[in-house]
């Protein structure tokens, strides 16, 4: 069976290099600057305990399929659709990727649909480089069928990802998981327009709880904190890996390397969504969206606005 991981970035290209690692055939697809060094001079994989340079096969887009193919999607949920253009609809997919509404939209196109829960925190901010910060996995990732169910292919899946330096768990409801790490995700907005700074959580404390308002309005189940760290265990940690600076998250990233795009749409803007069919008012959603869309169109660095003007936004819609 062949990997195709499709966006070779912090996620993708641990979840990559794992599969390679443990003896399985890969093939990364990236573009830009990122692709030419991958082609270049292979994935220089960093993590806690050592720094390794691998050199796995490389494309910049569509390949001829085979029947063991199988797609593993680690691009933001805004450049799905157009990440899978030209790869053929009889292949399985697998939406290593934030937000719920990736395998809904993958399904129009594709039978057989997988969703994955990703615990990795990394980091992408140069060309053929990635940083894995957990230890002494580099990440935690459940899978299952969408929208429910677990397959003979979910199971290996799970298994090819254990072999080495991740954890693979194979679910049946994997979107209530992925409906728990959606919660979790809406602070990476806050982080990326305000950094960390003194009084943050208080505002992701707010967006999760609108979150868990309009889940419960709508009677969507989601894995819980408690339940995640149950699950995690003491199996890894995140530790800091000398020389490197974590900076912050996939959202944080996105502003750091000047992409002109972000993900809140899909993280935010869902909770939004569903206030609207739900007549559950979420104003803090509203604007965390608003905001981080804004700030990745013009393309500011991370933390370029204080809580103050944050919370005064948010004030000023809660009100209207």
């Amino acid at each position: 069976m062949r990997y195709i991981v499709i966006g070779a970035g912090a996620v993708g290209g641990t979840i990559g290099a794992r599969l390679h690692q443990g003896g399985h055939e890969v093939l990364l697809v990236a573009r830009g600057a990122h692709y030419e060094a991958l082609t270049r001079d292979g994935l220089r994989l960093i993590t806690p305990e050592s720094t390794e340079t691998l050199h796995i096969p490389t494309a910049s887009g569509p390949v001829p399929a085979r029947d063991d193919d199988v797609l593993v999607v680690a691009t933001k949920s805004q450049d799905t659709i157009a990440a899978l253009d030209g790869w053929p609809s009889e292949l399985p997919v697998v939406c290593a990727q934030n937000g719920v509404d990736n395998e809904r939209t993958v399904l129009r196109r594709f039978e057989r649909v997988y969703g994955m829960c990703v615990w990795l925190p990394a980091l992408h901010l140069e060309p053929g480089v990635v940083a894995a910060h957990a230890y002494p996995y580099s990440g935690m990732l459940t899978v299952g069928r969408y929208p429910q169910g677990v397959d003979e292919l979910a199971r290996r899946i799970a298994g090819d990802l254990s072999k080495r330096g991740l954890v693979g768990l194979a679910e049946p409801d994997v979107m209530r998981w992925k409906y728990g790490k959606l919660i979790g995700n809406l602070g990476n907005a806050v982080e990326a327009l305000v950094g960390h700074v003194p009084g943050m959580e208080q505002v992701v404390e707010q967006a999760r709880a609108e979150a868990r308002t309009v889940l419960g309005k709508a009677g969507i189940a989601y894995s819980t904190p408690e339940e995640e760290a149950r699950v995690r265990g003491h199996k890894v940690e995140v530790r800091a890996i000398e020389g490197v600076n974590r900076g912050g998250g996939s959202s944080w990233q996105s502003l750091a390397r000047g992409s002109g795009s972000i993900e809140a749409d899909y993280l935010n803007g869902e909770i939004v969504l569903l206030g609207r069919l739900h007549g559950v008012p979420t104003p803090v959603n509203e604007v965390l969206r608003r905001e981080a869309n804004r700030v990745a169109k013009e393309k500011q660095e991370p933390g370029s606005m204080t809580l103050e003007s944050l919370l005064a936004l948010i004030g000023e819609r809660s009100a209207t």
